[in-house]
């Protein structure tokens, strides 16, 4: 199953008893996936309405770190000396994170004091890389503990690649060995740069060290697209047109998705009009085709990674 889906990733069959434009109607085409337009703030999840988003994020840990550094020239002498003891009270401690704090008295507690707006919950971009030790697949929206400098939470990452010449980026199903790609997490706000330690949870004894990396940025807007593929096949070919099948199975899919198509022999064409009732169409391509080539249409749309339904690993 893993081998299939690593060697045909996006594409995906047409439901016989769902029309295709129910089915995939948050999927659009794109004419380029490079220079298309997408807006980062059309049809966000409800998820958005919990987090925050900075109008400048570089900017904005800047002015951070500039003023943690003034704050402690200030007050050098507030400190607590290297090995009092000392007693803390925290305030809004959850009730069960409270309880089971209690039970790990014979483990240490690492308390530490938070910068501006590392409160607060926003969208975390990680340069994030899998571990040689670790055979498992590690695959998209899975849970995993991340160890982010000294926090530890819970969260579900988003894989897709780092395109520099580009403002989308499109979503990978796994994890793949050997390079690097970028992990997108709902997770408390920090500053990079931060080492990253993903561990995953055995029940049967120490978690194991899935990936490592780094945090690279905070971005809401960051867009991540989903590509899927479509695919049909010749039944007439004339000069320039064919007729294609199995692509989609009512007429009316064929006027909802009348996007560029492709061919894996590497012709470009479009999509003109349906023919007959079972979702054959006309196509017009840029070359010949030829009886064997296959059809295929490339769909997008946009991806967010999973809020965690827990959000510390106790």
């Amino acid at each position: 199953m893993f081998s299939m889906i690593s060697e045909f990733p996006d594409e995906v069959d047409t439901p016989i008893d769902v029309p295709a434009r129910k089915r995939f109607a948050k999927y659009r085409g794109l004419k380029s996936f490079r220079t298309s337009s997408w807006d980062p703030k059309e049809s966000l999840p409800p998820e958005y309405g919990r987090i925050f988003a900075f109008d400048n994020f570089a900017k904005t840990q800047k002015h951070v770190l500039s003023k943690l550094q003034d704050r402690n020239q200030e007050s050098m002498n507030e400190y607590a000396s290297v090995g009092l003891y000392v007693r803390i009270h925290i305030k809004h401690v959850p009730l069960d994170v409270a309880s089971k704090l209690c039970l790990l008295s014979k483990k240490s507690v690492v308390a530490c004091g938070l910068l501006q707006h590392e409160s607060k919950m926003s969208v975390l971009h990680f340069s994030i890389k899998k571990h040689e030790s670790y055979d498992a697949p590690i695959k998209s929206k899975d849970t995993f503990i991340f160890n982010v400098g000294f926090r530890q939470f819970v969260a579900r990452p988003l894989f897709s690649s780092d395109d520099i010449n580009s403002n989308k980026h499109k979503m990978e199903r796994f994890l793949h060995p050997g390079r690097f790609s970028i992990a997108s997490v709902y997770a408390p706000i920090c500053f990079p740069p931060l080492p990253l330690v993903v561990l995953k949870s055995n029940p049967e004894g120490v978690p194991a060290i899935a990936a490592f990396g780094s945090l690279k940025t905070v971005d809401p807007d960051r867009i991540i697209l989903k590509k899927i593929i479509l695919t049909g096949y010749p039944q007439r070919v004339s000069k320039l047109k064919a007729s294609v099948r199995f692509m989609f199975h009512h007429p009316d899919d064929v006027r909802w998705f009348k996007v560029e198509v492709w061919t894996k022999c590497g012709r470009r064409g479009r999509v003109k009009e349906p023919v007959g009732t079972h979702g054959a169409m006309k196509c017009v391509f840029n070359g010949i085709l030829q009886q064997h080539d296959t059809v295929c249409m490339s769909l997008y749309k946009r991806a967010y990674p999973k809020w965690p339904e827990q959000r510390f690993p106790l």
